[in-house]
């Protein structure tokens, strides 16, 4: 304690300001982290690093300071992406190569499932203190605050329309939101649940699947993605809606606020154990 206080002063006294106890302290924490200068990139600054050192686990670290630079993250974004738990989200829809290869070289978009999230994290849209809200108020809190949507939706996005107009046979269908994903290069269709994802639910996105695949899209773009978004779904129930449909049908939990990090870290520690006990068993 007395030589990060007597560091602090002295540096102060030849240097000037920025150099506060809680600076020094910090320059500490970044050269036991980052040894080797060559390791930090030059696309993040000081502020970045400074919520990159609040990740205690390599891996977590690594994995954000990786997304960071490929995103182009502000330091606000980092910030709530570490405290929406997104790291320990990814690694528990993966396996333990899975959670190695997202530490080594953050999120990679590919296939379909790679821009899956299961929860989605919407604490912006500032409805969890409602006791009661419609499907509407979700939607209209998400076109209101698009950019941290966007940002929760993670790279690649952008939105097309809200509420679009699907004709159909005289009827009239309305898929709450549309967007074209220009790393898959395909359509994205988002319909917004209240309660719980129901069959039928399944059923009317993969007619707007269908629609989009005919309608639609360009002979180029690759086949459309949907993404049913609810409050909670009985992934029994959604296993047998899903059977036998061809598209790229996904259904996905969302929360209003942010996750335990306690019971995600549990989780993917139990993950990671239960691979390693399958390791030494083979």
């Amino acid at each position: 304690k007395q030589v990060m206080d007597m560091l602090s002063r002295d540096l102060t006294n030849i240097y000037g300001r920025g150099f506060g106890r809680s600076n020094v302290f910090s320059f500490r924490q970044l050269y036991i982290a980052y040894p080797k200068i060559q390791t930090l990139s030059g696309q993040l600054s000081w502020s970045h690093y400074i919520e990159l050192l609040k990740c205690t686990d390599e891996m977590e670290r690594s994995f954000y300071e990786k997304q960071c630079v490929k995103e182009r993250w502000s330091c606000r974004e980092l910030k709530r992406q570490i405290n929406s738990m997104l790291f320990h989200r990814l690694a528990l829809s993966t396996d333990k190569e899975g959670v190695l290869a997202l530490s080594k070289e953050g999120k990679t978009v590919k296939n379909p499932e790679d821009i899956i999230k299961d929860p989605y994290v919407l604490e912006f849209v500032g409805l969890d203190s409602k006791p009661y809200y419609l499907e509407g108020d979700l939607h209209k809190a998400l076109i209101e605050n698009m950019k941290d949507f966007l940002l929760e939706l993670g790279r690649g996005f952008a939105l097309i329309r809200s509420q679009y107009h699907i004709p159909l046979a005289g009827r009239h269908f309305y898929c709450d939101l549309v967007f074209y994903h220009a790393i898959l290069k395909c359509y994205v269709l988002i319909d917004l649940k209240r309660g719980e994802i129901q069959h039928e639910d399944i059923g009317q996105m993969n007619l707007y699947l269908n629609y989009f695949k005919k309608e639609i899209g360009q002979a180029d773009d690759n086949p459309p993605i949907g993404i049913v978004l609810g409050a909670s779904k009985n992934d029994i129930i959604m296993q047998y809606a899903m059977e036998g449909i061809s598209n790229q049908l996904f259904a996905a939990k969302y929360q209003l606020y942010m996750p335990k990090r306690e019971e995600l870290q549990k989780r993917l520690d139990m993950l990671l154990e239960e691979a390693d006990k399958k390791k030494n068993e083979e």
